[in-house]
């Protein structure tokens, strides 16, 4: 089966060919006009998904020499994410299937992540643990088999991704945060500065990340502009191993409690370089497997939601022309069942 995968979700304008389980292309186009801001401005986002999707979708039939009219079916992320950027992706696919008569799938942006891993690694088996780390989203979940989820960590307040955001931004860094300050930290010593690593006392299993920018917050104001300057690599390096040995001991804690020993790190701040090899100490410590997805699945793509597309065309799951974006959309909403 040929299932065609579109993403519009956020800031990235995607799309994907799935044959059979198998990604045989996978074109991206990041909006960089949003760099000026500092951040996502959604009207912005849903205009520039408008102007580039069709010539995205094309770019992605070429990379996997088939034309339009080979494609049986369609997958489309129609939450979580911005309105404006979903309705684009989600009334592009409504149309296709309406043009060429094939069925078309919404799938759950969270959910793709979910999947990311197998595009890199098809030998991962379930249950799984899956350490799902983005802007908007920092949680770990259990994942038993396609559709059945199970949530045991989350943030009560910032996502890890959106840290790295906002301490880049106190560093004077430009966005996306987390590239410019692992870039950063690669001079740096991540010991220079002892950081906190925040506990949330109703849930220790939970995460928190606002603590930690505060605390990088007042370490700038308490230092002289000669020193940051100095400093700047020390401070990035100590702020990210903050971020990052948070993360694994959450992690951590989860594994002991559930014995299960299959790992997926999936998101885009698992593209982070030592993030990845303070994991593989993780793994030889604990004898796990930790997998994650090459470079290009980390961030938003269209791959991952065709394999989770083509996870529930399978089962004969198709949606309904009177589907709705879904800005706020759960995870157990919409799973494969």
């Amino acid at each position: 089966m040929l299932i065609l995968g579109i993403e519009s979700s956020c800031d990235e304008t995607a799309g994907a060919i799935c044959s059979d389980g198998e990604i045989i292309s996978n074109v991206v186009l990041s909006q960089i006009i949003h760099k000026q801001f500092g951040g996502v401005i959604p009207e912005i986002a849903s205009r520039e998904h408008d102007s580039q999707i069709t010539t995205i979708i094309h770019k992605a039939l070429e990379k996997a020499n088939i034309s339009l009219s080979d494609i049986q079916a369609i997958a489309v992320t129609f939450g979580a994410g911005l309105m404006g950027a979903l309705l684009v992706g989600l009334n592009f696919a409504k149309g296709l299937s309406i043009a060429l008569k094939i069925p078309y799938i919404g799938v759950n942006h969270l959910e793709g992540h979910l999947y990311a891993s197998f595009i890199s690694n098809p030998k991962m088996q379930y249950p799984y643990l899956c350490l799902l780390v983005t802007g908007g989203h920092t949680q770990i979940w259990e994942v038993q088999y396609p559709g059945k989820y199970i949530l045991h960590s989350t943030t009560v307040d910032d996502a890890a991704g959106e840290a790295f955001d906002k301490g880049a931004c106190i560093l004077g860094l430009t966005y996306p945060g987390g590239p410019e300050i692992e870039k950063m930290a690669q001079n740096g010593d991540p010991e220079k500065y002892n950081f906190p690593i925040p506990k949330v006392k109703s849930n220790p299993l939970n995460f928190s990340f606002s603590g930690l920018k505060t605390a990088l917050l007042y370490k700038i104001r308490g230092m002289s502009e000669n020193d940051i300057e100095d400093n700047k690599c020390n401070i990035a390096a100590s702020y990210q191993e903050a971020i990052i040995k948070s993360l694994l001991q959450r992690l951590t804690q989860v594994i002991s409690i559930t014995g299960i020993k299959q790992i997926s790190i999936v998101g885009g701040v698992a593209a982070n370089k030592r993030f990845r090899k303070l994991s593989e100490k993780l793994k030889d410590d604990l004898i796990t497997e930790i997998y994650f997805p090459t470079s290009e699945y980390c961030t938003d793509n269209a791959a991952m939601i065709a394999i989770a597309g083509y996870e529930k065309l399978k089962k004969g799951i198709y949606s309904p022309l009177s589907l709705k974006a879904n800005p706020n959309l759960p995870l157990n909403d919409g799973a494969i069942e």
